[in-house]
C-alpha cells in the first residue's frame, strides 16, 4: 500500500494567491475582507454549500450535444418531451429525497444555500439561436470553487446558457463579502462548435468527441480539486480550449492534470475519478487505466470502485440521464466522513473498509435530473488551506 505524502506549505510567492479581499472604507483606506468562499479540495471540512433546486425544472432540448450521450430511443423519446415539465411524479420523488438531504448536512453542522426559483421553459435567446432552459439542480456543473474565487463555467449545453442567474442572489451577497467572482468568456455555441457528423465510437475505435476547438467550454464537474492540482477529464462537454483557458486563468500557482477516460459518451469527472482525502483517489475500473494515472499521483492510494449494485426500478433506469458508476458520486464531509447512496451497499462497505465513515443517504430518484451528492451540491466554504499534495 502506498504511503500518504505529507502536505506540504506553499511558498510565499504561490501564497498571494490565497490572500484576503480588501475593500475601502469611509476614508478611503484599505481594509482585509475574510472571504465567505475558502474551498480548496475535496475534503477539508465541510463549513458552506449550494445545494440544487427542482422547482421548474424542465426537460432539456434535443441539441445534439445533449442527446449525444443517450442511447438513440431515448435520444428520440427526450425530442418528443423537450420543453416540457418534468413528470410531478418524477419531481416528487427526488423533491422527498432531495429534502432529507439537505436536513442530513444541516444535522452535520453544514451551512446550507440554495439557489432562486426560476421557470426554466421561459425561452430565451443570442442573436445566433434560441431555447428553453433545463433546471438548476447541478450547481457543481456551472461554478467552480478556486480558493475564494468563484468561475462560472461557460458550459456547452445551450439550454444552460443562463444557468447561473439563478444563483447570482447568492453570488453578490459572496462578492460582496470578499469573495472574488469570475465568468469565463460566454461561448457562442453556433455549429462551428460541434462535429456535424458525430457519432459515438465503438469500442476499440479512436476516441473522438463532439466539441471542436472553435471556442473553449466546459463544466466544472469535468475538475476535481486537490490543492494546487487540479485534474480534468475531456468531455463531450470539456474541450482542450476549455483546459487550456482555465489553465491560462489560474497561472503558474496551479497544475492540472488530465485523466483519460475510456467512456465512449465521457460527461463530468465524478464518476469516474473521485479525489477522497490526501493521498486517497477513487478510480473507476472500467472507464480509468490505472497503470496511466498521472505521475504526481504515484505515491496516492489507488481505491478500486466495486461495481455498482443493479437499479431495478423500470421507471428510474428509462429516465436517469446518468450512467450506473452514479454509485461513485459521494460527498466529502471532511478526511472521515463521507456522504453515499443508500442503495450502494457495496460501496458503503469499501468506503468502511478503507478507513472512511459513510453515511448513507437516500438521493436515487435525483439522476433523472442529472446526478447525486457530488453533482447536487457546490462546496463554498471548507475550513483548510491552499496546499500542495503531490510534491
Amino acid at each position: 500500500m502506498a504511503v500518504t505524502p505529507r502536505p506540504g506549505r506553499l511558498t510565499a510567492a504561490a501564497d498571494k494567491d490565497a490572500r484576503p479581499a480588501r475593500s475601502a472604507s469611509a476614508d478611503g483606506a484599505s481594509e482585509p475582507l475574510l472571504s465567505p468562499v475558502n474551498s480548496h479540495n475535496e475534503w477539508d471540512p465541510l463549513e458552506e454549500i449550494i445545494v440544487g433546486r427542482l422547482d421548474g425544472a424542465t426537460i432539456p432540448s434535443d441539441h445534439p450535444v445533449v442527446t449525444c450521450n443517450i442511447p438513440p430511443w431515448a435520444a428520440r423519446m427526450q425530442g418528443l418531451a423537450a420543453g416540457f415539465r418534468y413528470p410531478r411524479l418524477l419531481v416528487e420523488r427526488a423533491q422527498q429525497e432531495l429534502d432529507q438531504f439537505v436536513a442530513l448536512l444541516e444535522s452535520l453542522g453544514v451551512t446550507v444555500r440554495r439557489p432562486d426559483e426560476v421557470d426554466h421553459r421561459r425561452r430565451f435567446s443570442t442573436p445566433d439561436w434560441s431555447s428553453r432552459g433545463f433546471c438548476n439542480t447541478c450547481p457543481r456543473d456551472s461554478m467552480l470553487v478556486i480558493g475564494d474565487e468563484i468561475v462560472e463555467t461557460p458550459m456547452a449545453w445551450p439550454c444552460r446558457y443562463f444557468e447561473t442567474h439563478s444563483y447570482r442572489t447568492i453570488l453578490k451577497e459572496y462578492f460582496r463579502g470578499g469573495a472574488r467572482w469570475t465568468a469565463a468568456p460566454k461561448p457562442q455555441l453556433t455549429d462551428e462548435l460541434f462535429e456535424a457528423d458525430f457519432r459515438v465510437p465503438e469500442a476499440g475505435e479512436p476516441m473522438r468527441y463532439i466539441l471542436t476547438e472553435f471556442e473553449p467550454v466546459f463544466d466544472a464537474a469535468d475538475f476535481m480539486r486537490a490543492g494546487r492540482d487540479l485534474f480534468v477529464t475531456r468531455s463531450n462537454v470539456t474541450n482542450r480550449m476549455g483546459i487550456d483557458w482555465l489553465r491560462r486563468h489560474l497561472g503558474p500557482g496551479y497544475r492540472i492534470h488530465e485523466i483519460k477516460s475510456r467512456c465512449r459518451t465521457p460527461m463530468h469527472i465524478d464518476t469516474t475519478f473521485v479525489l477522497l482525502a490526501p493521498g486517497k483517489v477513487l478510480v473507476n475500473p472500467e472507464y480509468v487505466d490505472v497503470d496511466h494515472l498521472p505521475d504526481v499521483l504515484s505515491s496516492w492510494d489507488v481505491l478500486i470502485a466495486p461495481e455498482p449494485r443493479p437499479i431495478d426500478e423500470r421507471l428510474l433506469k428509462v429516465t436517469s440521464m446518468c450512467g450506473k458508476w452514479l454509485s461513485m458520486n459521494v460527498l466529502m464531509i471532511d478526511e472521515k466522513r463521507v456522504i453515499a447512496e443508500r442503495h450502494h451497499t457495496d460501496m458503503l462497505r469499501a468506503l468502511e473498509k478503507w478507513g472512511f465513515e459513510p453515511i448513507p443517504c437516500d438521493l436515487l430518484h435525483y439522476a433523472p435530473f442529472g446526478g447525486s451528492f457530488h453533482c447536487a451540491t457546490l462546496d463554498v466554504r471548507r475550513r483548510g488551506t491552499l496546499e500542495s499534495y503531490t510534491d
